[in-house]
């Protein structure tokens, strides 16, 4: 089970600097034969790369708080004696599967790191200079590549959960997985995306993701909405979690028509991707009516009735989410 311990942190800027190629050697040997001398400096070493990788084992960029100004190790000067400076040590740097790197001047993507094991040399080191040693002026070493990165973290599930605040996100992966967000009776209780992996029967599961409850204009940035809505670009499936019973106030059937106009306005692929309806808290008084007068008007629309507090209808849901994600 996936579990976040710690602060979530999705967006970083990180200072990044390779090592800068070392000097070549100007050197003259002589001795008592060679009076006038014969160049023998040597070559210095090349600067040290900057690598991301991606390790499973990381869950957040929470580290990057702290350690905004990386650099690797620069190459090792040319001696005499046609000796060569040693190479630099790269610097490799373990972030969560899912992280995108950019570069924060450009916005360019250098790479997309989707993949447990996958890398990328953000930036390159310095070649070394050459030594005398060649009958040719000795020459410094180049600088290292640096350049200030953007690093955003895009949520790897198969399904996210969408839905605007207090509509039950966080009781239904509590219940249905080993994940176990903060619950409270009180909007905007999840702060931060929560992962949980969801067992359909033996040897069959799939990652479920909660995001934070979305509100109008969040395609628009508004209550940090384009940085929730990333996390759930890459799933497969979507279920949008409706409170069929209306509480605060709502009205269910203009909260599905505004999450769908919300998902449309930030993506295209977003809107397209495939869709379940599943209408919560069927278990208080008010649901029935809401949930007569809700098919009445998308009767063509499939919806699954359930309770995260009860259990009642989960089972269904999840076996039609696994079907979808079959499909």
């Amino acid at each position: 089970m996936e579990k976040f311990l710690t602060a979530f942190i999705d967006e970083v800027k990180v200072y990044v600097r390779a090592g800068d190629g070392g000097d070549g050697c100007n050197s003259i040997y002589r001795d008592r034969f060679n009076r006038q001398g014969r160049p023998d400096g040597g070559d210095g070493g090349r600067g040290g790369d900057i690598i991301f990788e991606s390790d499973v084992n990381i869950q957040t960029l929470l580290d990057f708080q702290y350690r905004q100004h990386l650099k690797a190790e620069s190459g090792a000067h040319g001696g005499s004696n046609h000796k060569n400076g040693r190479r630099g040590e790269d610097l490799h740097i373990k972030v969560p599967p899912g992280t995108v790197i950019k570069d924060a001047k450009t916005g360019l993507t250098l790479r997309d790191l989707t993949v447990a094991g996958e890398s990328v040399v953000a930036a390159k080191g310095g070649e070394g200079g050459r030594g005398n040693s060649r009958n040719r002026p000795r020459e410094k070493g180049s600088p290292g590549e640096e350049k200030t990165l953007a690093l955003e973290l895009k949520l790897i599930a198969d399904v996210g959960i969408v839905g605007f605040p207090n509509a039950g996100k966080s009781t239904l992966i509590s219940k249905v997985s080993a994940a176990r967000p903060k619950i409270a009776n009180y909007p905007f209780t999840t702060k931060e995306p929560m992962l949980g992996v969801v067992k359909v029967h033996e040897g069959r599961t799939f990652v479920m993701a909660d995001i934070p409850g979305l509100i109008e204009g969040a395609h628009e940035g508004r209550g940090l909405g384009h940085r929730f809505l990333r996390h759930i670009e890459r799933t497969k499936v979507l279920v949008h979690l409706i409170d069929i019973a209306g509480v605060d106030a709502r009205d269910p059937s203009s909260d599905y028509v505004a999450l769908n106009n919300e998902l449309a306005s930030y993506s295209k692929e977003l809107k397209a991707k495939p869709q379940i309806t599943a209408l919560n808290k069927i278990d208080l008084p008010s649901a029935k009516i809401n949930l007569e007068r809700f098919k009445e008007k998308f009767r063509r629309l499939k919806v699954y009735p359930v309770s995260a507090v009860t259990g009642e209808g989960l089972k269904e849901l999840i076996t039609a989410i696994y079907k979808k994600l079959k499909s």
